[in-house]
């Protein structure tokens, strides 16, 4: 379950997104909607929302009547929850080592945020302990087969990866033993344009940190020309294939 992940570089790579975050996360809104439609009913409380990124959950869940602490691993990420008066309270953390209280909050709401995790047991251990009994976690993650389009183009062209591999269903579901979980499984494919705009979807939402390092060579008109002949694409455009898992507190 382990992965060597640099948390600086992910913390930076968020960063440089943060200011153009809202406009390229229409994965994050399908799949937080999803995860919401899961949620049992609201109730008064606290609420951590761990990775909370520009704050679009935490203001929801403000909304609904909680209160909200917004946590994230990008400072730059927190100032533009900040801005928006997303939550109550704001914290500059790592979901493997929550700087909160244990049994000190009602919810823990996670959206797509713990594939970042080194270790995804600890990560939900994490959780675990600062919720209250009777607490409620939520989380979602990307699973293994996740941006095979990425994997399919690049790979003709000898040049590494260019995008992350993940855990496998069976993996989270080992992860989460012991913590009475429920697991929806969920394919979303998403188009763009070009082959380049896919690229750029990824960039724009801060998914661009590779943990195995990156191919630093420029990408040449020549190059993507190669790239937009092998990248897989159908009618609708050039595709991009999540595979989500999402897990949420058996009632």
């Amino acid at each position: 379950m382990t992965l060597p992940v640099n948390k600086q570089a992910v913390a930076r790579a968020f960063g440089r997104a943060a200011g153009h975050y809202e406009q390229h996360a229409e994965l994050q809104r399908r799949s937080g909607d999803t995860l919401l439609a899961l949620a049992p009913a609201s109730a008064s409380g606290d609420l951590l929302d761990a990775g909370c990124g520009t704050g679009w959950y935490s203001r929801l869940w403000q909304q609904r009547g909680l209160r909200v602490v917004a946590l994230d691993l990008s400072p730059e990420m927190l100032q533009q929850a900040r801005r928006q008066a997303a939550a109550h309270s704001y914290l500059a953390g790592d979901i493997d080592a929550l700087p909160l209280a244990s049994q000190s909050v009602d919810r823990v709401w996670s959206n797509l945020a713990v594939q970042w995790s080194s270790d995804l047991r600890t990560a939900l251990q994490q959780f675990a302990r600062v919720l209250r009994p009777n607490g409620v976690m939520l989380f979602s993650t990307l699973l293994a087969g996740s941006l095979q389009e990425v994997h399919d183009a690049w790979r003709p062209l000898g040049e590494g990866e260019h995008a992350n591999h993940f855990l496998t269903g069976s993996q989270v579901r080992a992860a989460a033993e012991g913590l009475n979980l429920s697991f929806r499984r969920q394919t979303l494919v998403m188009h763009f344009p070009s082959a380049l705009s896919a690229m750029r979807s990824l960039k724009g939402i801060g998914a661009t940190h590779l943990h195995q390092g990156r191919n630093g060579a420029p990408l040449t008109r020549q190059r993507l020309a190669r790239l937009e002949a092998l990248w897989p694409r159908d009618a609708q455009g050039y595709r991009l294939t999540y595979q989500l898992l999402y897990g949420v507190t058996q009632q």
